[in-house]
């Protein structure tokens, strides 16, 4: 099989226009290893229109998994094809961490007085224009990453998190992930969290509450969807919603163990529309850019 079919195999299999995948990338930006310093070299691996001047997107994964894993790059290139230089970002994901030692790879992320910076790397391609705006997304500790980005760029104009709390299990986060606490406007932040994530306690009632802490969003104490008028707020997955009926911190997966699996996928959640799934958050958080 000659490369342009491989390619269009490979797109048909991942239910992507194959015209997303006609600008594909890689580099390299300056992160912080764990320390204030960003000078520990990281990976970006992205997808970008073969042409025009467009948006930029940005993913960041959870602790400890690969950086362009599949639930990664079903968002980049969901991304791409909706207009967006969109990358997934490599970051010292080994360990977790306080608001402080997390806020330090944010920073690094997005400094935009640096060119050597992730976001700095992508708003310099050719087919970049940041100032059609950049949106942000991420998974466990990279949604805190996700969330507190304007903090450090105040080009961010929206971010999408799956796995959002202010507790994750011994680490307290309120200093930086409770509503008020963050730059973004919390009309500015949608996230989706399973029902039974045991990082704020395992309960449907333990994650509403933590859910409400992030966004100052609450709809009283039954509610599984808790949105304001322009779909910012928060969505509770139910375990009748997922593949495998475990609506655990990773209800992307087929399987919702997260130590592995990392790139077998919820197929609802990576091809369904249901508010709770990819393409609809992706189609919300993309209306805060300019086309």
């Amino acid at each position: 099989m000659n490369a342009s079919l491989k390619r269009l195999a490979f797109a048909a299999a991942l239910c992507v226009p194959l015209a997303a995948w006609s600008g594909t990338f890689t580099d390299t930006y300056s992160g912080s290893g764990g320390t204030s310093s960003c000078l520990t070299s990281y990976k970006l691996r992205g997808n970008e229109p073969s042409s025009g001047k467009h948006p930029v997107f940005l993913y960041m994964v959870g602790t400890t998994e690969t950086y362009d894993n599949g639930q990664a790059m079903a968002a980049v290139n969901e991304m791409a094809a909706k207009g967006f230089v969109a990358a997934a970002v490599e970051y010292n994901s080994g360990s977790f961490g306080t608001c402080s030692q997390i806020g330090q790879k944010a920073a690094c992320i997005f400094k935009p007085s640096s060119s050597a910076s992730a976001v700095s790397k992508l708003c310099a391609r050719a087919t970049a224009d940041c100032s059609k705006g950049v949106v942000v997304a991420g998974f466990s500790q990279g949604s805190v990453i996700a969330t507190t980005a304007k903090n450090y760029d105040s080009r961010v104009r929206a971010a999408y998190g799956m796995g959002t709390h202010t507790t994750y299990s011994v680490y307290s986060l309120s200093s930086c992930m409770a509503a008020g606490k963050y730059t973004l406007p919390t009309t500015n932040l949608r996230i989706v969290n399973g029902e039974t994530d045991t990082f704020p306690g395992g309960t449907p009632a333990t994650v509403r509450a933590s859910s409400q802490n992030v966004t100052g969003k609450n709809c009283g104490s039954s509610a599984y969807n808790c949105q304001n008028s322009n779909g910012s707020g928060w969505i509770m997955v139910r375990g009748s919603q997922v593949g495998d009926l475990s609506a655990d911190h990773c209800y992307q997966r087929a399987s919702g163990d997260c130590l592995g699996l990392q790139d077998v996928l919820d197929n609802g959640w990576r091809n369904g529309s249901d508010p709770w799934q990819l393409k609809a958050n992706l189609t919300w958080l993309a209306g805060f850019a300019t086309p």
